[in-house]
C-alpha cells in the first residue's frame, strides 16, 4: 500500500478533534477527479501504521505493555511515561497513551469523514468509486472499533463538523458506536474484493471486513449473536485465498509479507527514508521493531535495540515447552552466559524479548538515512488462525462445542500439538499461546472478565482500567465527560 506523507498526528496541541477537523489539510476543491480521491484514499490508510503520534505509539507495543504478555522495559523507569502509566496501571488524564491513540483514531476518522462526503461529485468508474466507499468505511469501522474497545465513550461522527459545533461534542452510548461500526461494515462488504494484486497489496478485502464484522460482534459479548459470529467467521476459515502457514515462523519475517494466513496487514517499509528531524521522525518503518530489540547489543543475529517490551517470566514459562516458543520469544540472557553476545539489562529485565517483530541483523536498512527508523516489518492485524481461534470461542459461547473443534484442533496441529477439548479455558489459553505479544491479550483479557486476576501483579483496578481515561487536553472548554474513576 502506498502511503503518503500527509500525517498530521504531531500537531496534538489541544483538542485532537478540533484541530482534526479544523485543519483543512486538503483543499476543499481538491477532489476533482479519481487520482485525488486515490490519494485521500491513501491519507485514509496513513494513520493505521503510525509509530508515532504524541509519543512513541506503536499499538502493539502499546498493548503489550498493558498485558501479562510483557512488561514497558526501556532503558529506566519510564523510560517512556506513556507505557509505563499503562504498564504499572498507575493511568492518569494527563499521563499514559490515551492521547496517542485518541490522535491515531480520530485523525483517520476525519479523514474518512472528509473522504466520504466527497466521493458522490468526483467523476469516475462507478465500481471504482464503490470500492473507495467500501474501503473508507472499512477504515472508518476499524478506528471507532479501536476506541470504543479502548475508551467506551467516545464522540460518534458520521459528517464533518462545522465550527461552530468543535465545543459542543458530548459522546455516544457504546451501543450506538458498535450498531455505526458494524452498519459500515455491512456496506463495504459487498463492494470489496475477494483478493488484491501484489501491487495493492495492503488494501482492504472482503474478507478483511467480514473477519472484522465478526470480531466486533464477539467483542460485545452478547451469547445470542455468538452464531452469528461464527457464521462470519466460518466465510473467513473456509475461503479457498487463505490456509495456515506449515511454518510457524514464517508468518512473522518481512520478506514473506502478505502469505496466505494474512486477511488485514498493516504496512511498513523500508524503501522510504527515514531520518530525525521535525517529530514525529520522517519515515515509513516500523519503529517497535528498534524499540523491542535488546539495549546496546552486541553479537550475532541480531542489531541492537532500545529494551522496550521484555517478556514476562510468566509468559516465558507457559511458552516454553510449547513449539511456538523459539518463534515467539528470544532468549537474550542464555547467548549472553554462553558468551556469545552480550546486551544492556535494561528496566524490568528479563532477558527474554519478542522474537516476531525482532531486529535481525539480515533485515536491517543498509540504504540512505536512520536505520532504526526504517524496519521493515509488517503487523498482520488479523491472521488466519486468530480467527479459526475466535470461530472455535464463538461456537462453543453458542453450544456447538463439536463443530468448533476442528478449528481449535487445526491451530494446535499446524505446531505438531494433540488435540484438547474444545472449552472456552483450552480456546483462550491457545490464543495466548498463538498470539503471544501480538497486541491481542489485554483485549481478551477484558472482554472475558478475567483482567482483574491476571493483571492484578501490575496495580490492574476492576472498573477502572478495563478503558483509558479520556485525554485531559479534549476535556479543556468541551461538554466531553471524563471516564469513571479517573
Amino acid at each position: 500500500m502506498k502511503k503518503n506523507i500527509l500525517y498530521i498526528g504531531a500537531v496534538i496541541l489541544g483538542s485532537t478533534i478540533l484541530i482534526s477537523c479544523n485543519k483543512d489539510w486538503l483543499e476543499a476543491n481538491y477532489y476533482l477527479n479519481a487520482a485525488e480521491a486515490f490519494t485521500g484514499l491513501v491519507s485514509c490508510y496513513d494513520p493505521l501504521g503510525a509509530e508515532v503520534v504524541k509519543d512513541y505509539a506503536s499499538k502493539i507495543g502499546l498493548l503489550n505493555t498493558a498485558s501479562d504478555d510483557c512488561y514497558a522495559g526501556g532503558g529506566a523507569y519510564a523510560d517512556r511515561a506513556t507505557w509505563e502509566a499503562w504498564n504499572s496501571y498507575t493511568l492518569e488524564p494527563a499521563v499514559g497513551p490515551q492521547a496517542d491513540f485518541w490522535g491515531r483514531n480520530f485523525i483517520g476518522i476525519n479523514r474518512t469523514n472528509t473522504l466520504l462526503s466527497k466521493l458522490d461529485a468526483i467523476p469516475m468508474d462507478a465500481a471504482l468509486k464503490a470500492r473507495f466507499f467500501a474501503e473508507t468505511k472499512f477504515l472508518r469501522a476499524y478506528y471507532y472499533f479501536d476506541l470504543v474497545r479502548l475508551f467506551k465513550n467516545v464522540p460518534l461522527f458520521t459528517s464533518l463538523l462545522a465550527p461552530a459545533d468543535f465545543f459542543n461534542v458530548t459522546q455516544a452510548k457504546p451501543e450506538d458506536v458498535y450498531a455505526q461500526i458494524e452498519k459500515d461494515l455491512n456496506e463495504a462488504i459487498p463492494d470489496l474484493p475477494e483478493v488484491v494484486p501484489s501491487g495493492e497489496n495492503g488494501r482492504v478485502t472482503r474478507m478483511a471486513a467480514v473477519a472484522l464484522l465478526g470480531k466486533v460482534i464477539l467483542f460485545q459479548n452478547n451469547e445470542s449473536r455468538m452464531m452469528e459470529a461464527a457464521d462470519l467467521f466460518e466465510q473467513v476459515n473456509t475461503s479457498s485465498n487463505y490456509q495456515l502457514l506449515p511454518s510457524f515462523g514464517d508468518i512473522f519475517r518481512p520478506d514473506n509479507k502478505f502469505n496466505a494466513e494474512s486477511i488485514f496487514e498493516i504496512t511498513h517499509t523500508s524503501a522510504a527514508v527515514g531520518y530525525w528531524g521535525p517529530w514525529p521522525p520522517a519515515g515509513e518503518g516500523m519503529i517497535f521493531t528498534q524499540m523491542c530489540g535488546p539495549r546496546a547489543y552486541v553479537g550475532p543475529t541480531y542489531s541492537a535495540g532500545w529494551g522496550f517490551n521484555p517478556v514476562t517470566l510468566d509468559l516465558v514459562n507457559l511458552l516454553k515447552p510449547d513449539p511456538r516458543y523459539k518463534a515467539t520469544i528470544a532468549n537474550i540472557d542464555s547467548l549472553d552466559v554462553a558468551g556469545v553476545a552480550s546486551y544492556e539489562k535494561g528496566y524490568q529485565n528479563t532477558g527474554y524479548f519478542i522474537q516476531k517483530w525482532a531486529p535481525m541483523e539480515e533485515f536491517k536498512s543498509s540504504g540512505n538515512g536512520e536505520p532504526v527508523l526504517m524496519w521493515p516489518y509488517n503487523y498482520i492485524e488479523i491472521r488466519l488462525a486468530d480467527t479459526y481461534l475466535m470461530e472455535a470461542e464463538a461456537l462453543v459461547r453458542a453450544g456447538d462445542a463439536g463443530r468448533a473443534q476442528q478449528w481449535l484442533d487445526a491451530v494446535r496441529a499446524r505446531v505438531g500439538l494433540p488435540s484438547v477439548p474444545a472449552t472456552l479455558d483450552n480456546i483462550y489459553k491457545e490464543r495466548r499461546l498463538e498470539l503471544a505479544t501480538e497486541g491481542h491479550r489485554f483485549f481478551d483479557l477484558v472482554r472475558t472478565g478475567k483482567a482483574a486476576q491476571a493483571l492484578a501483579f501490575k496495580g490492574f483496578v476492576a472498573g477502572t482500567h478495563e478503558i483509558l481515561p479520556i485525554p485531559l487536553e479534549e476535556l479543556n472548554n468541551t461538554k466531553l465527560v471524563q471516564n469513571p474513576n479517573y
